[in-house]
């Protein structure tokens, strides 16, 4: 079953930060309203300990990356996925988001963070042309924030994302 994206891109006025995933979890009977709210994903208890806040609503998850001047989207529109499952490398017959362009070229973005290592490769792949006039952008990966990455525990991960994400002013 083909799944379109179910959040739109969010673009803060004075964006120069890109935050960009692959696509959404599975959202099941409205279980979370925003981008990495899966009850497995460490994303926003990341962001929360980076920024000594507490991020109950998606309002107050808006005005921190509008404070931040972080851009949010994901890099798939829709998709299928192979078995049913929130990983990756299960999505299938994907397109691409047309919008994510746009948002490189119509505003002055400086850093764009990927969400894992498969976002980045899409990326590269399929924005190549975009990237090659636009040299200056620095690219940088994140950890992933899924629980699967056991590559670095929580609390690196934490410490990673407070090296490399803006400070809040």
């Amino acid at each position: 079953m083909i799944e379109k994206h179910p959040f739109g891109d969010f673009i803060p006025k004075n964006a120069k930060y890109f935050l960009l995933g692959s696509f959404t979890g599975k959202i099941l009977d409205n279980s979370y309203d925003w981008y990495y709210g899966t009850k497995r994903s460490q994303f926003w208890k990341i962001i929360e300990n980076v920024y000594s806040l507490k991020l109950e609503n998606k309002e107050a998850k808006q005005k921190l990356f509008t404070d931040l001047n972080i851009a949010i989207s994901d890099i798939i529109l829709s998709c299928e996925r192979k078995s049913n499952s929130n990983l990756d490398n299960n999505l299938i017959n994907i397109i691409f988001n047309k919008k994510v362009e746009e948002i490189i070229t119509k505003n002055k973005i400086k850093k764009i963070f990927f969400s894992s290592r498969f976002v980045e490769k899409l990326f590269r792949r399929h924005f190549k042309d975009l990237m090659s006039e636009n040299s200056e952008i620095e690219l940088i990966t994140l950890p992933s924030p899924s629980p699967r990455y056991a590559t670095m525990n929580f609390s690196e991960k934490v410490k990673k994302y407070q090296e490399i994400l803006p400070k809040l002013v």
